[in-house]
């Protein structure tokens, strides 16, 4: 099943917690596994303009369930403004079903066509070779490795910065 893309809203709090509630989630990203509910309403009540934020949805018996997110950030610095990074989260249970591919899709499409950006960038652990593989399929290249990135589950871990440069 295809999820929705949605605009983030707050009233996606609850189910955006949980997804970065996952150990195998919050372990990918620089968010600590004990963000409070009242900092996700309080963020996703007052996302910047810069900031274009996605959550995947999968409607079933039991309702709306956010199965991903994807926050889009454009540079403010007017020299760097042509230049978007971003942020993406796909719980467990729903990797490897075209989740992370919808997200990616959607704010390429968003940065391609409507928002003019020449350059997309990310960071991803050295270790994440199912999202390394996907961000290379939309044409994601290696540009360097940062040593000692980040401190995860009690050691530094490696990072890439990977790019991609709209023709």
């Amino acid at each position: 099943m295809q999820p929705a893309i949605i605009r983030t809203e707050q009233k996606y709090a609850d189910g955006v917690q949980k997804l970065y509630l996952n150990p195998s989630v919050y372990s990918q990203t620089l968010h600590l596994p004990s963000q409070s509910n009242d900092n996700w309403k309080k963020w996703l009540g007052n996302i910047p303009d810069n900031v274009h934020s996605f959550v995947a949805i999968i409607k079933d018996n039991d309702g709306e369930m956010v199965v991903g997110n994807i926050a889009l950030r454009i540079e403010t610095n007017p020299r760097r403004n042509h230049i978007g990074n971003f942020v993406i989260a796909v719980s467990d249970e729903h990797q490897g079903r075209g989740v992370g591919k919808a997200l990616l899709a959607h704010i390429i499409e968003l940065a391609d066509n409507w928002l003019n950006l020449k350059r997309l960038e990310l960071t991803v652990y050295t270790d994440n070779q199912k999202a390394i593989s996907l961000y290379q399929k939309f044409g994601f290249e290696i540009e360097g490795e940062h040593t000692a990135f980040a401190f995860r589950n009690g050691q530094f871990v490696n990072a890439y910065t990977m790019a991609r440069i709209k023709d």
